[in-house]
């Protein structure tokens, strides 16, 4: 845990003070920034596929996997944000980020409630200041609806993990499972604990009815700090707790039906996944389209960990790091099509597949995985929860499901047909494709969506089944 800290909180926030005092030198601000990342990123792949240390074993490796996403995003964040950010406060961006990053490593590298709470605000500060800086109507606004809910979902939090220590004298995952499993806590004040911390969490994660403040947030934000926001803050922030949550629900029910609370986050779950899609179905704006598309594919992470068992746990892990992948990229084009086009207003760009054909075939691969597509990765972590819903008997569950991926793919085909497809409008007929150093954030991610799902068994055995095998 030492190294944990050092490597993956203290290292970040120590290059966030020195990245502040640098917005006069942009260039070794981003090196800094991509070079901690870099090294995170290293740090886990040698010590899970080369060295294989013990300490990533169990639910290690849940930490682990999250790690590995954590410095994914974040380094192709900042890579991309060296082209894509206008900005002559280059070293505050780059500190804010840092911050950012370490409170992420925080949260999925400790067990004790207290300190995943004081990691979430440092996330959520880092968050509020990253949205609103460019200081716009846009930016200001989603900044301010997410202080709002944020803050209403960190009351809940608090107020759930001092229930516990008062009922417990402890805050740790552990002292919620003995709690659950022991006749001595009161199961009123349980279910009341339980309750208030789900809660908090699925505003963190932008569930219905809790996602007001993601399209706008999404929206007034830049794109890359948008890209990251989606790409994985919601995740570590919420979805990753749902899943910790839930894995405690897990060991100690055996059967979802007796279990009020895993039922309320997959009805809450499945919620989300409909209306988030048929919101998507109706946008116009492509950022704010993709807002409401990430809202549906955390439903279905929820979905999953509130049916709690080996198989649909092992899904919505795989469904989250996957998401991470596919979503990043499509931002990233999104800041593409604003650059090169002057608008992410789908009704405004026709036929610019011929002018950006690897900004839009790019945008197809993450599209389809989104959709879950086969063989691409998004396929296979849909397959594994649908999978785990039809084995545990929800089978109107695992229809709604898949129906609503059905509709993902019609809402994204219908953006491909508009905007990259058929005749091209008089006004963007000079549009031309970004460069290289634009498109290879998204290339890597497009590697990574392709070559998943081509090698599944082997990342499934690496990376997933160790943490079947902790839960079985």
């Amino acid at each position: 845990m030492d190294l944990i800290f050092i490597n993956f909180i203290l290292l970040p926030l120590i290059a966030a003070v020195v990245t502040a005092f640098l917005n006069n030198k942009s260039k070794l601000a981003n090196g800094i920034c991509v070079a901690v990342f870099g090294y995170h990123l290293l740090y886990i792949l040698h010590n899970i596929l080369v060295a294989k240390t013990a300490f990533y074993t169990g639910m290690n490796m849940l930490s682990g996997i999250m790690l590995i996403a954590i410095a994914l995003v974040a380094l192709t964040v900042a890579v991309f944000s060296y082209f894509a950010e206008s900005t002559n406060r280059k070293g505050i961006y780059y500190a804010l980020m840092l911050i950012l990053v370490a409170g992420m490593n925080g949260i999925v590298s400790t067990g004790d409630f207290f300190s995943i709470y004081i990691f979430l605000e440092v996330v959520a500060v880092a968050s509020f200041a990253l949205i609103a800086f460019y200081n716009n109507p846009l930016s200001t606004e989603g900044a301010i609806k997410y202080f709002y809910l944020s803050a209403f979902a960190s009351i809940l939090i608090i107020l759930s993990v001092s229930l516990l220590f008062v009922f417990t004298g402890d805050t740790s995952f552990t002292a919620l499972q003995n709690a659950m499993t022991s006749n001595a806590t009161n199961p009123t004040a349980l279910n009341i604990i339980l309750g208030l911390m789900v809660v908090g969490f699925m505003v963190k994660t932008g569930l219905v009815p809790f996602h007001t403040w993601t399209p706008d947030a999404y929206q007034g934000a830049s794109t890359s700090v948008s890209a990251i926001l989606a790409g994985i803050v919601t995740k570590v922030a919420g979805a990753y707790m749902l899943i910790r949550i839930a894995i405690s629900l897990g060991i100690i029910n055996d059967g979802i039906k007796t279990n009020s609370v895993g039922f309320a986050i997959m009805v809450f779950g499945l919620i989300t996944i409909l209306v988030g899609a048929i919101a998507a179905m109706k946008q116009n704006n492509f950022k704010r389209m993709l807002a409401f598309s990430s809202v549906s594919q955390m439903g279905y992470i929820a979905l999953a960990a509130g049916l709690a068992t080996p198989l649909a746990l092992a899904g919505a892990v795989f469904h989250l790091f996957n998401h991470a992948t596919f979503k990043t990229p499509l931002f990233f084009n999104a800041r593409a099509l604003e650059q090169q086009a002057g608008s992410c207003d789908i009704d405004k760009l026709k036929g610019l597949g011929t002018k950006m054909p690897y900004t839009a075939w790019s945008s197809i691969v993450a599209m389809l995985s989104t959709a879950g597509l086969p063989p691409l990765s998004g396929f296979w972590s849909k397959v594994l929860i649908i999978a785990a819903l039809w084995e545990a008997g929800f089978h109107t569950f695992a229809i709604v499901a898949l129906f609503a991926s059905l509709l993902t793919l019609a809402y994204f085909i219908n953006f491909q047909r508009t905007v990259f497809f058929g005749k091209v409008s008089p006004e963007l007929k000079n549009v031309k494709e970004v460069g290289f150093k634009y498109l290879l954030p998204v290339f890597v991610f497009v590697i990574l969506i392709v070559g998943i799902g081509l090698a599944f068994t082997t990342c499934f055995e690496t990376f997933i089944e160790p943490f079947i095998r902790f839960l079985t």
